[in-house]
């Protein structure tokens, strides 16, 4: 059978699935019905999903977690959390935990600066540019204000337009910088429409321009979009207390949990290969927020990550430090993020992980957000420089692993008392799970 086809988007999902399960899969009703099942009762419900993107077939869950007993800024926080890994709520909570009889989670808002760009080729003399672009400035925000007028009501709107020449990079190539206040909103549709019609006056009002050169009119336009780099929409997380108080472990001392805790944060500040494993860590406990609250972890992600290169190496997110014998650990991260518009509006779990979270701003979430990345990043770390990060790892891997071989709840309940004293590692679960059934 053809493995392409014509007007697929245009068929129901019954004839989408049918021509999947026949073309790809062999086993046709057991597909089926893997996929069916996942379907919701509510056809209202299943239509709203089914409506998020194109040529849906079904849904894919993943588990909506909470992790407890966060106090932020002195107020305490049930943070819901979507994520598929095994170990990060746990770890999370554990780290609200540790730190809640410890000051908890500090958190600020540092700006919230968003940027977009229109990217252009200008075929000419530079300075004749500077002086139309310092003409047109006024128009392009007046042109605007249809898309921004609802946007200022509320505070915000467009803050500034630069032109910048990057001709250095590649011949005649320059570009409209445009920063943005986007309130509550992430505000992707709303900064890409003021672009487009920047981009839209920019053109043709060069073709009037009277100190143009025939050539230099003909401006060309090459695209138009907002930027998930956000350098300067950061927020910065903290915890902090005495030394003598960072332990819970009789065997260790604060002091010496302390030392070994920094060198390990000094590690991912200088090696990319630690950092990446580092900062992928703190965005597990990042992204799970993120998802859950409707926002684009793919946007945070790529953002994230250039943040960390800002300096031409790749380098730790999160940094910690001794000082008068305070231990102090924190991260200073580009989060853009929405608790209006997009999905915060639609998907019903969207919706209660807001409310849980008390309806916050787009300014609150953001401190929120930073601080699970922050307890997720201590979690591992403690475990890293005490106990390895395997055994409490490989504890919550175990009922995967158990799932994974039909273990029944009898058996699940003997191999989960066997090993609270025994490693946990693939081969020994297989190996005790046949020595049980035998």
């Amino acid at each position: 059978m053809s493995k392409t086809i014509s007007g697929f988007s245009k068929l129901s999902k019954s004839e989408k699935i049918d021509w999947i399960v026949n073309t790809y899969i062999f086993n046709n009703e057991n597909a089926k019905d893997i996929l069916k099942q996942y379907w919701n009762s509510n056809k209202q419900l299943q239509q709203l999903h089914d409506e998020f993107i194109e040529n849906t077939i079904t849904n894919y869950y993943l588990p909506f977690g909470v992790a407890p007993n966060f106090l932020i800024n002195g107020k305490t926080y049930t943070i819901p959390m979507a994520i598929e890994e095994s170990s990060v709520v746990a770890a999370a909570s554990k780290a609200a935990k540790f730190w809640l009889d410890r000051g908890g989670f500090k958190a600020e808002v540092i700006s919230t600066k968003k940027i977009g760009q229109v990217h252009f080729k200008y075929n000419g003399n530079p300075e004749l540019l500077k002086t139309y672009f310092s003409y047109i400035k006024p128009k392009l925000i007046k042109d605007a204000q249809p898309i921004t007028v609802n946007m200022e009501k509320r505070g915000g709107g467009i803050l500034d337009i630069e032109l910048r020449d990057k001709t250095t990079d590649i011949e005649n190539y320059y570009q409209l910088h445009v920063s943005f206040e986007t309130l509550d909103a992430m505000g992707a549709n709303f900064i890409n429409s003021c672009l487009e019609q920047f981009a839209k006056t920019f053109k043709s009002e060069a073709l009037n321009f009277e100190a143009f050169s025939t050539e230099e009119k003909h401006i060309e336009i090459i695209m138009s979009i907002l930027s998930n780099y956000v350098p300067e929409c950061l927020v910065r997380a903290e915890v902090s207390c005495a030394v003598k108080d960072l332990t819970e472990n009789n065997n260790v001392s604060g002091e010496a949990f302390a030392q070994k805790f920094i060198q390990a944060v000094n590690i991912a500040e200088v090696e990319p290969y630690r950092a990446v494993t580092h900062n992928k860590g703190i965005m597990n406990g990042i992204d799970a927020v993120v998802l859950a609250t409707g926002n684009d972890f793919r946007a945070i992600e790529a953002g994230v990550h250039a943040y960390a290169a800002r300096n031409g190496k790749y380098s730790s997110l999160s940094h910690a430090e001794i000082k008068d014998g305070i231990f102090t650990f924190w991260i200073e991260i580009p989060l853009a993020l929405g608790t209006v518009g997009g999905l915060t509006g639609l998907h019903p779990l969207v919706k209660l992980a807001l409310e849980m979270l008390g309806k916050p701003s787009a300014k609150a979430l953001m401190q929120i957000v930073a601080v699970a990345g922050l307890a997720q990043n201590f979690a591992a770390l403690r475990s890293l420089t005490t106990t390895g990060i395997q055994q409490g790892h490989m504890k919550m891997h175990l009922m995967n692993i158990l799932n994974q071989f039909g273990a029944s709840p009898s058996e699940k309940e003997n191999l989960v008392k066997h090993f609270k004293t025994e490693t946990v590692t693939h081969s020994a679960v297989v190996e005790a799970l046949e020595k049980l059934r035998r």
